[in-house]
Protein backbone atom coordinates (compact mmCIF):
# COMPACT_ATOMS: atom_id res chain seq x y z
CA UNK A 1 0.00 0.00 0.00
CA UNK A 2 1.31 3.41 -0.96
CA UNK A 3 1.09 6.34 1.44
CA UNK A 4 -0.45 9.22 -0.49
CA UNK A 5 -1.25 12.85 0.33
CA UNK A 6 -4.07 14.66 -1.47
CA UNK A 7 -4.79 18.39 -1.35
CA UNK A 8 -8.47 19.23 -1.20
CA UNK A 9 -10.11 22.61 -1.66
CA UNK A 10 -13.40 24.26 -2.50
CA UNK A 11 -14.97 27.71 -2.65
CA UNK A 12 -18.44 26.72 -3.87
CA UNK A 13 -20.44 25.26 -0.98
CA UNK A 14 -17.16 24.11 0.56
CA UNK A 15 -18.54 22.54 3.74
CA UNK A 16 -20.86 20.26 1.76
CA UNK A 17 -18.53 19.55 -1.18
CA UNK A 18 -15.41 18.73 0.84
CA UNK A 19 -17.39 16.38 3.10
CA UNK A 20 -18.91 14.62 0.09
CA UNK A 21 -15.57 14.38 -1.74
CA UNK A 22 -13.99 12.82 1.34
CA UNK A 23 -16.90 10.37 1.65
CA UNK A 24 -16.41 9.28 -1.96
CA UNK A 25 -12.63 9.09 -1.51
CA UNK A 26 -13.00 6.94 1.63
CA UNK A 27 -15.14 4.46 -0.34
CA UNK A 28 -12.26 3.83 -2.77
CA UNK A 29 -9.09 4.15 -0.65
CA UNK A 30 -8.21 3.96 3.04
CA UNK A 31 -8.50 7.46 4.51
CA UNK A 32 -5.91 7.58 7.33
CA UNK A 33 -5.66 11.25 8.35
CA UNK A 34 -7.32 14.63 7.81
CA UNK A 35 -5.35 17.82 8.39
CA UNK A 36 -6.74 20.97 9.87
CA UNK A 37 -8.79 22.82 7.27
CA UNK A 38 -8.31 26.54 6.69
CA UNK A 39 -10.35 29.30 5.07
CA UNK A 40 -8.46 31.88 3.05
CA UNK A 41 -9.02 34.36 0.24
CA UNK A 42 -9.17 32.98 -3.29
CA UNK A 43 -5.79 33.21 -5.06
CA UNK A 44 -5.63 36.08 -7.52
CA UNK A 45 -9.39 36.70 -7.01
CA UNK A 46 -10.06 38.50 -3.72
CA UNK A 47 -13.67 39.31 -4.75
CA UNK A 48 -14.58 35.61 -5.11
CA UNK A 49 -15.66 33.43 -2.18
CA UNK A 50 -12.92 32.24 0.17
CA UNK A 51 -11.53 28.72 -0.20
CA UNK A 52 -11.52 25.96 2.36
CA UNK A 53 -8.27 23.99 1.99
CA UNK A 54 -6.67 21.02 3.68
CA UNK A 55 -4.74 17.81 3.06
CA UNK A 56 -5.69 14.20 3.61
CA UNK A 57 -3.55 11.08 3.85
CA UNK A 58 -4.70 7.86 2.24
CA UNK A 59 -3.37 4.39 1.53
CA UNK A 60 -3.96 2.78 -1.85
CA UNK A 61 -2.64 0.20 -4.27
CA UNK A 62 -3.67 2.27 -7.31
CA UNK A 63 -0.69 3.69 -9.25
CA UNK A 64 -0.37 7.51 -9.27
CA UNK A 65 -1.73 8.36 -12.74
CA UNK A 66 -4.62 5.91 -12.33
CA UNK A 67 -5.41 7.37 -8.90
CA UNK A 68 -5.49 10.89 -10.36
CA UNK A 69 -7.41 10.11 -13.55
CA UNK A 70 -9.77 7.33 -12.43
CA UNK A 71 -10.55 8.42 -8.88
CA UNK A 72 -9.74 12.06 -8.15
CA UNK A 73 -11.01 13.40 -11.49
CA UNK A 74 -14.11 11.18 -11.23
CA UNK A 75 -14.95 12.59 -7.77
CA UNK A 76 -14.44 16.13 -9.08
CA UNK A 77 -16.80 15.42 -12.00
CA UNK A 78 -19.36 13.84 -9.64
CA UNK A 79 -19.41 17.08 -7.66
CA UNK A 80 -19.78 19.31 -10.72
CA UNK A 81 -16.21 20.41 -11.34
CA UNK A 82 -15.73 21.72 -14.87
CA UNK A 83 -12.08 22.30 -15.72
CA UNK A 84 -11.20 25.35 -17.79
CA UNK A 85 -8.08 27.22 -18.79
CA UNK A 86 -8.70 29.57 -15.83
CA UNK A 87 -6.68 27.93 -13.08
CA UNK A 88 -8.03 30.40 -10.50
CA UNK A 89 -11.72 29.85 -11.28
CA UNK A 90 -14.14 29.10 -8.45
CA UNK A 91 -14.79 25.39 -8.05
CA UNK A 92 -16.97 23.03 -6.07
CA UNK A 93 -13.99 20.73 -5.45
CA UNK A 94 -10.32 20.46 -6.27
CA UNK A 95 -8.42 17.25 -5.55
CA UNK A 96 -4.67 17.35 -6.17
CA UNK A 97 -2.29 14.42 -5.81
CA UNK A 98 0.55 15.99 -3.80
CA UNK A 99 2.78 13.07 -2.83
CA UNK A 100 2.79 9.37 -3.59
CA UNK A 101 5.23 7.51 -1.32
CA UNK A 102 8.73 8.59 -2.41
CA UNK A 103 7.77 8.79 -6.08
CA UNK A 104 9.37 11.48 -8.26
CA UNK A 105 7.55 11.84 -11.56
CA UNK A 106 7.13 14.49 -14.22
CA UNK A 107 5.12 13.99 -17.40
CA UNK A 108 2.22 15.63 -19.20
CA UNK A 109 -0.29 13.97 -16.82
CA UNK A 110 1.30 14.41 -13.42
CA UNK A 111 4.19 15.94 -11.50
CA UNK A 112 5.19 14.43 -8.16
CA UNK A 113 5.81 15.81 -5.69
CA UNK A 114 3.38 18.58 -6.61
CA UNK A 115 5.52 21.73 -7.10
CA UNK A 116 2.78 23.86 -5.49
CA UNK A 117 3.81 22.45 -2.09
CA UNK A 118 6.75 24.88 -2.27
CA UNK A 119 4.49 27.82 -3.19
CA UNK A 120 1.27 27.42 -1.22
CA UNK A 121 0.89 27.71 2.56
CA UNK A 122 -2.44 25.87 2.36
CA UNK A 123 -0.56 22.77 1.13
CA UNK A 124 2.71 22.97 3.05
CA UNK A 125 1.28 23.74 6.50
CA UNK A 126 -1.34 20.94 6.52
CA UNK A 127 1.19 18.51 5.02
CA UNK A 128 3.63 19.32 7.83
CA UNK A 129 0.83 18.71 10.34
CA UNK A 130 0.15 15.23 8.93
CA UNK A 131 3.77 14.20 8.28
CA UNK A 132 6.16 16.34 10.32
CA UNK A 133 9.18 14.11 9.57
CA UNK A 134 8.54 13.98 5.82
CA UNK A 135 11.24 14.95 3.36
CA UNK A 136 9.98 15.91 -0.10
CA UNK A 137 11.18 13.25 -2.55
CA UNK A 138 13.76 14.42 -5.05
CA UNK A 139 14.55 17.68 -3.26
CA UNK A 140 15.76 16.71 0.19
CA UNK A 141 13.65 19.53 1.67
CA UNK A 142 11.89 18.80 4.94
CA UNK A 143 8.20 19.61 4.50
CA UNK A 144 8.11 21.42 7.86
CA UNK A 145 11.02 23.65 6.77
CA UNK A 146 8.95 24.56 3.71
CA UNK A 147 5.91 25.22 5.92
CA UNK A 148 7.94 27.48 8.23
CA UNK A 149 8.52 29.87 5.31
CA UNK A 150 4.84 30.74 5.24
CA UNK A 151 2.87 32.92 7.60
CA UNK A 152 -0.48 31.39 8.45
CA UNK A 153 -1.86 34.89 9.11
CA UNK A 154 -4.27 34.90 6.15
CA UNK A 155 -5.37 31.34 6.89
CA UNK A 156 -8.31 31.11 9.27
CA UNK A 157 -8.25 27.79 11.15
CA UNK A 158 -11.53 25.89 10.81
CA UNK A 159 -11.12 23.79 13.97
CA UNK A 160 -14.79 22.87 14.43
CA UNK A 161 -15.27 21.93 10.76
CA UNK A 162 -12.08 19.83 10.91
CA UNK A 163 -13.30 18.08 14.07
CA UNK A 164 -16.62 17.25 12.41
CA UNK A 165 -14.88 15.80 9.33
CA UNK A 166 -12.55 13.68 11.45
CA UNK A 167 -15.39 12.39 13.64
CA UNK A 168 -17.52 11.50 10.63
CA UNK A 169 -14.90 10.09 8.26
CA UNK A 170 -12.00 8.61 10.21
CA UNK A 171 -12.53 5.15 11.60
CA UNK A 172 -10.94 4.72 15.02
CA UNK A 173 -8.38 1.97 15.38
CA UNK A 174 -9.75 -1.25 16.94
CA UNK A 175 -9.83 -1.04 20.72
CA UNK A 176 -10.09 2.78 20.81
Amino acid sequence: MARVFIGIGSNIEPEKNIREALRQLAQAVRLTAISTFYREPALERPAEPAFYNGVVAVETDAPPVQLKQDLLRKIEANLGRLRSSDKYASRPIDLDLLLYDDCVLSNNQLTLPDPDILERAFLAIPLCELAPDLTLPGSGLAVCQVAERFAAAEMECLAEYTRLLRNELLTPAPGH
